[in-house]
């Protein structure tokens, strides 16, 4: 196993839980999806049945889903079973909430896939991002889509780099990652699995699956049970 195979879809993302897996399944890293959510979910919206209602145009919301009257929902999206929109979320469009997940009090959605059972719960910044299932992000914590130079982003693995050729790319979470209070994950980060980031911290380039981010010199193997 090479250091790239750890930034895999599949080694990030349990794909059955989301009704866009098997869309994202054709790509072998997950942000090669980025600039094609808008029409994976502009096709899902084609098979989705009649447990969905079209609030207006181009968006749909799963009968058991809450929305809050003050969020804002644009086109495309979709929510799905369980999901909860709350007070004054505002998604911008290109977004796929999943089952079960959660939306916050003042959260910004962009061009993303929240997988199900996800918490994004407390004023989030999610642009061009995958989140993957049950991960979790702290109140105040963001991720940050564009370079401050307005170039292209690359992922940066142990001691190489990635082109990605996208302009736009936030984060990839794989499953069951939790991101501390207050923290900026920066253009280009992927976590794997069941890794942790500690508050207020600022993460560039790849944390590897069962880890904790304390800060850039000190990203430690986990204690099979514990957060140290």
């Amino acid at each position: 196993m090479n250091e790239f195979d750890g930034i895999k879809t599949e080694a990030l993302l349990d794909l059955s839980r989301s009704i866009a897996g098997k869309m994202l399944a054709q790509y072998e890293y997950p942000y090669e999806a980025l600039p094609h959510i808008k029409e994976m979910i502009l096709e899902l919206e084609k098979e989705l049945g009649e447990d969905y209602k079209e609030i207006s145009e181009g968006v749909f919301v799963h009968k058991t889903a809450k929305v809050a009257p003050t969020a804002y929902i644009g086109a495309p999206a979709i929510i799905c079973a369980n999901a909860e929109i709350r007070h004054c979320a505002f998604i911008r469009g290109s977004a796929l909430v999943g089952e079960g997940a959660v939306v916050g009090n003042s959260v910004e959605l962009k061009n993303a896939v929240i997988f199900d059972s996800v918490q994004v719960p407390h004023f989030n910044y999610v642009g061009d991002s995958i989140l993957g299932y049950k991960s979790h992000m702290g109140a105040g914590s963001v991720t940050s889509n564009v370079k401050s130079d307005k170039t292209n982003v690359a992922v940066r693995c142990g001691g190489e780099k990635i082109e990605t050729g996208l302009r736009k790319f936030g984060a990839i979470l794989g499953d069951f990652v939790e991101v501390g209070c207050n923290s900026t994950l920066n253009p280009g980060t992927i976590i794997g699995r069941h890794s942790n980031v500690y508050p207020n911290s600022s993460v560039r380039g790849v944390i590897p699956a069962e880890h904790i981010y304390k800060n850039r010199e000190n990203i430690v193997m986990k204690i099979k049970g514990e957060i140290k």
